[in-house]
């Protein structure tokens, strides 16, 4: 009756623990390719300020798991802590939703070209970023053009150079504005209202959040949005 009883219990146990996330639960988990020391920390902006919401010691095996509370999608960030003491290309960006998301990375090329699924609000995502850094590009293109000693010296070439700058900058706020106007079932819209385009006039902000679907509207990033709203007077 007795190993009856532990072997009943034992069942439980390992059925909570393959159960996955609850509803309102997301669980990161992957593997960084090569890493054997370090530290993973999961992240998102709470209140303006960049939060750490669990961390993870790396040693000896890149695989990793974290399971954190998610209210409605939003943008997370995977930071890596490595031991050679450099900063830089160390942060996945994504965006996260309840369920399980799975990010597989390089510890030496941790944030180039890591693969993320079993998000949809992260596929529209990078379909955004993607386009958005040809904008990014070619503006660093025309500003490095501008820069050039002989543009410089022609006051004529350098009035160009801004109208191209000019335009491009423009191309780009249209995009998003279009970009979270006919994604209005996707928590990617106000984000992009939010947090890409908040200088916008009130009028195109007002038409995006007012064709959002009652759940993203709802959203953490809906009601940022209706809040941002609200301060603008035009």
């Amino acid at each position: 009756m007795k190993n009856t009883i532990w072997a009943f219990l034992a069942i439980i146990l390992i059925a909570a623990c393959s159960s996955g996330p609850s509803a309102n639960e997301m669980m990161v988990s992957g593997n960084v390719k090569g890493l054997k020391k370090g530290v993973l920390y999961l992240q998102h902006i709470q209140d303006t300020a960049l939060a750490t919401l669990d961390s993870l010691v790396i040693e000896g095996n890149g695989q990793f798991s974290f399971t954190v509370p998610v209210e409605s999608p939003e943008v997370f960030y995977l930071y890596l802590k490595k031991e050679d003491h450099n900063e830089v290309n160390d942060r996945i960006v994504f965006f996260g939703e309840p369920g399980t998301v799975t990010i597989d990375t390089k510890w030496n090329t941790f944030d180039i070209n890591p693969t993320i699924s079993g998000s949809t609000t992260h596929e529209k995502f990078a379909e955004y970023q993607d386009v958005l850094s040809k904008f990014n590009k070619k503006d660093l293109e025309l500003f490095r053009a501008k820069m050039n000693p002989e543009i410089l010296r022609d006051s004529v070439l350098v009035d160009s150079m801004d109208a191209l700058l000019n335009r491009n900058a423009l191309r780009s706020v249209l995009y998003s504005l279009n970009f979270a106007l006919n994604n209005k079932d996707s928590y990617i819209a106000p984000y992009v209202a939010l947090y890409e385009v908040p200088d916008a006039k009130k009028i195109y902000l007002d038409s995006i959040y007012n064709n959002l679907s009652a759940e993203v509207a709802a959203s953490k990033y809906g009601l940022g949005l209706k809040k941002l709203l609200d301060t603008k007077t035009e």
